[in-house]
This record gives C-alpha cells, structure tokens and sequence, in this order.
C-alpha cells in the first residue's frame, strides 16, 4: 500500500518545479503561478483522500504539463509583441537573493538558451528541457509529458537538429574557475562602458557579437539585434551615458548564472538589466531588458527608460 502523501516533504521540490516552469514560460511570474497550482492539485488530490505514492513525480508531471499548456495559450502574444522578445530576467545578488528556488536556478537555463528555445513546439521544449537541462531518462520524460518512450526519443532528436539550427547551444553550468573568469570580466566591461573606453570595450567583443533588447514597446529598446562590434559598443555606451545623466547606476549582478548588472535609478529602482553571455573570455553576446512588465518581481520599477506616453499610443 503506498505510503500517504507527505506535503511538507513536497515544498522541497520548489526549486526544481520553478527551474522546469521556468524554462516552459521564460517568466518569472507565471513560472510561481504554475508551480502554485500544481502545489493545489496536490493539495486538493490529498484533501479527497488520493494516495499519490511519488509526489515528485505528479509535480513534475503536472508543472510540465501546465507549462505546455500555458505556451500553447502564449503563442499569439508572442507572435504580436513589440520588438524582440526576451526571457524575464533572474536576478541572484547579495542584497537580492530573491526567493530560494530563484537562487538555485539551474545555471543551463541562460537567457540565451530560452531564446533558442523559441524555435521549439511546446511538446519539443518540454522534452529538449527535461531530457539536456535536467537529466531526466526516457522512461520518465515519457511519463512526464504523457508521450511514448519511442516518440520522446524521436521529438527530442527532432528539437535538437532545430536547437542546433538556430544558433549554437548554450554552455553547461560555468565551472566555478570560467565563473569568476566570467564575474571578472564584467567588472571590467561595465567599467570601461561607464567610463565610455571604446577601445577597451572593443577588445572584450568576441568577433560575432550579438546585442538583443527587450523593451516591449514601453521602454527604449533597440529594435532589433545588432551584429556590428563597433555599433554594438556605441550603442550600449550610448545608453548607459543617457542613464547615468539621469542619475543611474549599474550594480553588479548574477542573471540566470551569467554576470549582469542592474541599472537603477537615483532611488534605487530597475531601469534595466544586462546580461553578459561569456565565452572562451569574450562577451559572445549582450541581453538587455528594459520592458518594465519583466522587471516588477526584481523590485520597484523605475521610469526613466519608459517611452514618452505618445510613443507607447503608436505601439499599441
């Protein structure tokens, strides 16, 4: 007979349960929704007498479902959002740690690695997540996303050719030597941006370079992303040389295990946040969020980098 459900054990689960949200959503907000109603299903399957003898199992399975669920739903928003889209950003500092499963975020889900799995079906990136990013065997990739062994088998080689021809795939959580490489190198490249040292900046650009924008039509954004090194280095300092004119400031920051920083403003508020993808001792590639619907779980949410409210009419 299966032992009965034990709910306190389950809460230990958080961290794992918003990683998978996570990566099925790329937001932060309804990453915790998701994780909450699979914590009710179990909740109420208790409550009418359900012995669910794998607890972990039926959140897993219920998180992954909902999430698939909830991107099937998103598709249209997504296809009718103003400019690029990027991830809502997870920000781990020392006066931010944020909740425990935001700290213990799985280092794999970098914001790079979601925007590659944009070009996947709701059912691949299920499969490609809990197959690459979490480890999960066959079998129970199966049981979790409620397809066949032989199909999971096929649907994951299919996301990977499509992974790989998107762009290249993200490294593995950083090893704590390329960690401090990576944390140290951004020191240097916010130091050199703030004081405008082009050359300096230059020089930390690795030759393919790519700056992405999230502004989502409310904030001052780039339009699209920007190849060109030099373009790339004026417009980040550019931007940051508006901001800081404005009383802003970049405090150093970790970003879904990549170094960042955080530009706020006079009061202490989110403008923005930049991510620094680095490889190899390159900036590879720079993600900067303005959009202020994926800033608020941060923390209050500035104006500066807001649009002019005549320009956010001409977006709508």
């Amino acid at each position: 007979m299966p032992e009965p459900t034990d709910l306190g054990d389950a809460a230990g689960y958080r961290p794992l349960l918003f990683s998978i949200a996570y990566g099925m959503t790329g937001s932060v907000g309804d990453a915790e929704d998701i994780v909450q109603d699979a914590f009710l299903g179990l909740t109420r399957a208790h409550q009418v007498g359900t012995e669910i003898a794998a607890p972990k199992a039926y959140l897993t399975t219920s998180v992954t479902r909902l999430g698939i669920n909830h991107l099937r739903s998103a598709r249209v928003r997504r296809e009718t959002y103003v400019g690029e889209w990027l991830p809502e950003p997870v920000v781990v500092s020392a006066d931010r740690p944020g909740p425990a499963e935001h700290a213990e975020l799985a280092d794999s889900l970098s914001m790079a690695f979601l925007v590659l799995l944009e070009a996947l079906s709701p059912v691949e990136r299920a499969v490609f997540m809990l197959r690459e990013v979490f480890g999960y065997d066959y079998p129970d990739v199966a049981r979790t996303t409620g397809k066949s062994e032989a199909n999971c088998r096929q649907i994951f080689a299919r996301a990977r050719k499509r992974i790989a021809a998107a762009g290249p795939v993200a490294d593995s959580a950083p090893a704590p030597a390329r960690r401090a490489e990576g944390g140290e190198l951004a020191r240097t490249f916010f130091e050199a941006a703030a004081g405008g040292e082009m050359d300096a900046l230059l020089g930390m650009l690795a030759p393919g370079v790519v700056f992405h924008g999230d502004g989502g039509g409310k904030a001052r954004a780039i339009g699209k992303s920007v190849t060109e090194p030099l373009r790339v280095v004026q417009l980040f300092v550019g931007g940051l040389r508006r901001l800081r004119s404005l009383g802003a400031a970049l405090r150093p920051v970790w970003i879904n295990g990549r170094p960042g920083a955080l530009i706020v403003d006079a009061e202490g508020r989110v403008a923005s946040v930049v991510e620094l993808d680095v490889v190899d001792g390159m900036v590879r590639a720079i993600h900067s969020v303005s959009n202020p619907d994926k800033l608020g779980h941060i923390g209050p949410v500035s104006d500066i980098a807001r649009l002019p409210e005549a320009r956010l009419r001409e977006t709508r």
